[in-house]
């Protein structure tokens, strides 16, 4: 069960619903992946998104949701795409990062 007060949200994947969140260290591996240049760089790089940076966007956001797997995991996973970049957008708008967040 999701806490949505902690910033919780869900990814259904490969048939079960997992747990993302957005946590600090979860930013911090997503700026690594995404070339380290902060949020503002973040903005922009996420209109351009790779099948690489998603799976270590999910694998970041899942690893901050509890969840204990690697990139390669969740490489492997059945995943509807759509469903992937919505898990994502919703992970960050429940951490008050999403499109409308005041900058």
């Amino acid at each position: 069960m999701v806490n949505a007060m902690r910033g919780e949200t869900v990814l259904e994947a490969g048939g079960k619903k997992h747990t993302i969140c957005l946590t600090l260290g979860a930013l911090a591996e997503i700026e690594t992946a995404l070339g380290g240049e902060g949020l503002a760089h973040f903005a922009s790089a996420m209109k351009a998104l790779r099948a690489r940076d998603i799976t270590a966007i999910l694998g970041a956001l899942l690893r901050g949701g509890g969840n204990v797997l690697s990139d390669d995991d969740v490489a492997a996973m059945r995943i509807d795409i759509t469903r992937a970049v919505a898990a994502i957008a919703d992970a960050f708008a429940a951490a008050g990062l999403g499109a409308d967040a005041p900058r």
